[in-house]
């Protein structure tokens, strides 16, 4: 399953997972003043994460196929990547807790650590040894420099 997967795809998954355990489970509603407004930014704020980080790959001219890591012609080091190896990811986890708080269901808490669970085991941890072999010490630097989520 390691790379296997597009990301999006995964995402819409756990994302579905989360409409299913927000409209079929009898248990876990929760709701408190400004759910929606947080709900609003996090959704604001993965788009915009999201988007900045795109932005960085392609100014810096490198793929952004989570599928083929080894096609990647640089590292990015610098703006958000200075302070997450994964921007892009990040984002998609802040859509689903976006997501969860407007289905007001606690458990869907659970289903959004699965997802990092899932991503990290699948996807980012292949990627990683891919980039070390790629980049060697750069990497590694870069590694224990930065946060892999935040």
């Amino acid at each position: 399953m390691e790379l296997k997967v597009p990301p999006v795809l995964v995402f819409f998954s756990f994302t579905f997972i989360m409409y299913l355990v927000g409209r079929f489970l009898p248990v876990g509603f929760f709701d408190f003043f400004g759910r929606f407004l947080l709900a609003k930014i996090l959704i604001g704020l993965a788009g915009l994460i999201g988007l900045v980080s795109l932005i960085q790959f392609f100014r810096t001219k490198t793929t952004v196929d989570p599928i083929n890591p080894q096609k990647v012609s640089r590292l990015v080091t610098s703006g958000l990547y200075k302070y997450s190896r994964n921007p892009m990811y990040l984002a998609l986890l802040l859509l689903l807790l976006g997501f969860g708080l407007f289905q007001g269901n606690a458990f869907n808490t659970l289903v959004a650590a699965g997802f990092v669970w899932y991503m990290n085991r699948f996807q980012i941890i292949p990627e990683e040894r891919i980039l070390l072999d790629k980049f060697g010490k750069d990497y590694k630097t870069y590694l224990t420099a930065t946060r892999r989520w935040f």
